[in-house]
Order: C-alpha cells, then structure tokens, then sequence
C-alpha cells in the first residue's frame, strides 16, 4: 500500500515517524508525499501544547472529505494525542480507523493489515516495552541521523503531560545504540543527534536522583560514541541540570566529538515557581551548574526552553527569569506562553497571567534574546570556525549553510569540493542577525 506520513509537535515524533516508516517499507509498503496518493494516512500526534492538538485534530477531520472521494481509504492516528485520547478519538472522528498510543507504535504495520482485512475500529493504548527495539529502524540517510536512546520521563514536572502519554523512563542498551550509531556511520552519517525526555539520566534505571559524581552511564555512552570511525559530531537533546556531575562535565570536555552546546531547559528563574514546576533545583544551582560547564569548556554555548505566564507567576518572578538568562548569556532560547494541559498537575491550578500579560512577557524575552545574539555573533568577525556543511542555503541558492560545533549558522560560496556532510574550516566576514557570513579555507 501507498502510505502517507504527517508528524507534529517534536524531533522525538519526527524520529518515531521515520522508524515507522522503516518498518512500514520493511513489510513491502510505499511511502508517498502527498495525502492524494495515498491508500492510508498516519498521523503521528503530539499533546505537549494544545495547539499541537488543534492542529492535528483539524486535519485529520478534514481528511473526511478525502475519504468520502476514496471509501477504502485507512486513517490511523498514533502517538502521544492518540494515548491522551484514545477511544475518544474514534468517537470524535467516525471516518478514522484506528489509534496507536506511543507504547504501540511498532503495531503499525499489523494494525494496517487488520483494518484492511476486517474494517473493524479499535484503539491501542497499552504500554509494551519491547516497543523500544523498533527504534533502531531508519529510512534513507544522509550527514545527519537521529537517535533515541530513552523513552517517556520520571520526572513528573507540574506542567508537562510527557510522562503520563510517553511512559516511564526506560533505557535502550549500550550495545544497541553502538551498533545503529556504526551502522549509520557507514552509511555516510557525519553527525548523530541523541534524544530523550533526559538524556542525561540514560541507563539510570529510572532513579530519579541524580547520580553520584562519578558516575554517569550517559557518559560512557558519549565517550564509546566518540571512538566510531566516521563520525564528526555528537549532539544530544534535552537533559537535566542537576544530572550534569563532575563524571559527565569530564567526558564532555574530552570528547572531541561531542558539541560545545547544551540544550539546558530553565522554564523559570524563580526559585518559587521552579518549586511549583517540579522542577528540581534552585536558580542558583542552575546557574553554579553552567559556571562549572563553562570552566571546563570555555567556548561553550546554551540553549534552553522557558515559559512565561505560569499559575501564580509574578512580575517579580518574571524579573528573576529575565535576569537569570541575561546572565547565563543563552544564545539561543525556545520561550512559550502557558497553556494547561489536561492530565497534568498545573491544570488544576488557576491561570492567573492574562494572554496579553503571557505575550508581553514573551515579546521582552525574545527582544533580549535577538539582541543577546546579534551581539555574540559580532564578536565573531574575523574568527575562524569549524563548520559542518549541510547543503545549500535555503534563501540564497549561490551559498551553502553550514553549522559550527557552537551551534552557530554560518553561510558561505561553496566550492567544488564541498559536499553534505563535509567539514571545512571558514573564515567569518560578517555577521547578522542570527547567522554568520565567510568565505571558505582553502585546503
């Protein structure tokens, strides 16, 4: 069958959905790129935000239309709205076939072939932990390749609904990662990126307390990564603060494949709110935790998440956020209003902060964050930097984009030898806003 593939909401999503797809080929399907083409239409959910959700729900009810066109038409819904959901969805949505929550995803092809035969609607939402072996199926690579090397999350932060639709935390084996991580850097990977919910409490078991200082199976990891042939880079979303110990700081500084940048999520700078978050640490542990990143790896650069407008947030508490980020100096932030979310703890709190309040205090950050950036990036001109070639740039077809192991965009006139993949020393001329400009080194 001719199957179409939409993804929402995050990088974990966009990697469930290309494993599905792996496995789909794997089992003699095709993959097309338009719903019009198709024989069956999956739709890989997210419930983090509700706009996600909306989002999703509106597309799969217009699809009623396309199926009123093609009867035979099969429509399943899988992923993190559908394990919210479930049985729910086929009550809202008449035209859809079937539901796969995210402990059943590895069922996509058997739920197929069900449908087909039967035309019997059903919703699967049971946790089934040999759904993580499906992990390791790719599609087509190319320099880059994504990893998962957990599934679901422990920690149970006030806002966030990931560990009731995800699961608890559960560790793929060293020696699985390895083995698709070699696989993939024969194929002409250069660069694999490591997600989970924490990645930096992989092979914990579960143990929600950060572990004692020496050690860290999220550092072995790293550092058995680093010797695959092949690979140039290593990068690694999202973890937890308080799991950064002397053991993991350390195999971070030597690992030379390993990035210099840390997507570390703050959500708050209040010490007040962070408690009312779950989130387990103070501002001042934060900010002690990057100050000893940076002693151990002077170039290094921060990204984090925040979010503005939670229950009980005040402007004093807004402040401290605002405060806190200037001087951790991100250069790179993903700021969101809140929303509540069902089924999370903070949804039976009372949504103080207007939208028009959460959207101011969204706008300052944001306007410090652009100028935080442009500043840094000048501070660059006349460097040189290490860059990994991505391919040719999105608003002008004469350059190429690439990325340094910062994390930085830098945009440059390619020449003959520049392929995907490659890494080449350039000069940086100019800056902008949020990219920088140079002109290659010639080897």
């Amino acid at each position: 069958m001719k199957i179409f593939i939409k993804t929402y909401g995050c990088q974990m999503n966009e990697r469930d959905s290309e494993a599905i797809g792996a496995l789909l080929k794997s089992s003699g399907h095709t993959l097309v790129d338009t719903e019009n083409d198709a024989d069956v239409l999956l739709f890989n959910t997210c419930s983090v935000r509700d706009a996600a959700e909306r989002k999703a729900k509106g597309k799969i009810g217009y699809m009623k239309k396309l199926k009123l066109r093609k009867p035979d038409l099969i429509i399943g819904v899988m992923g993190c709205m559908a394990q919210r959901l479930g049985d729910q969805l086929l009550a809202e949505l008449p035209h859809l076939d079937f539901v796969l929550g995210t402990g059943q995803l590895h069922r996509a092809p058997e739920a197929i072939a069900e449908i087909s035969a039967q035309r019997k609607r059903f919703a699967a939402i049971d946790v089934a932990p040999e759904e993580i072996d499906m992990l390791g199926a790719h599609g087509n690579t190319s320099w880059s390749a994504q990893i998962a090397i957990t599934r679901g999350c422990n920690r149970f932060c006030s806002y966030c609904i990931v560990p009731y639709v995800r699961g608890r935390e559960a560790s793929r084996s060293l020696e699985s990662i390895l083995t698709e991580a070699r696989a993939l850097a024969a194929a002409g990977v250069k660069e694999i990126l490591l997600l989970g919910q924490n990645v930096a409490a992989y092979g914990l078991n579960g143990d929600i307390r950060p572990p004692a200082a020496g050690h860290s199976p999220f550092a072995e990891l790293l550092e058995a990564l680093n010797e695959i042939p092949g690979l140039e880079r290593i990068r690694y979303t999202s973890p937890y603060v308080s799991y950064f110990n002397d053991r993991l700081i350390e195999a971070l500084a030597k690992c030379r494949k390993v990035c210099h940048n840390i997507h570390l999520p703050l959500q708050s700078g209040s010490d007040r709110i962070l408690q009312a978050m779950n989130r387990q640490y103070t501002a001042r542990s934060y900010l002690d935790k990057v100050a000893q990143l940076r002693s151990a790896i002077s170039d290094l650069t921060f990204s984090t998440d925040v979010i503005v407008g939670f229950p009980g947030e005040e402007e004093s508490d807004f402040a401290l956020t605002r405060d806190l980020m200037n001087e951790v100096g991100f250069e790179q932030a993903f700021i969101f209003k809140y929303s509540p979310r069902p089924g999370a703890k903070s949804a039976l709190l009372a949504d103080t902060v207007s939208e028009e309040e959460k959207l101011r205090r969204n706008n300052i950050l944001l306007d410090d964050l652009q100028h935080r950036i442009s500043t840094k990036l000048a501070t660059l001109t006349g460097s040189v930097q290490e860059v990994l070639c991505e391919g040719v740039s999105a608003r002008n077809e004469s350059r190429w984009t690439g990325r340094t192991g910062t994390n930085f965009v830098v945009h440059f006139e390619p020449d003959a030898t520049v392929v995907p993949g490659a890494v080449r020393q350039v000069k940086i001329t100019r800056s902008g806003g949020v990219s920088l400009f140079g002109e290659l080194i010639q080897e």
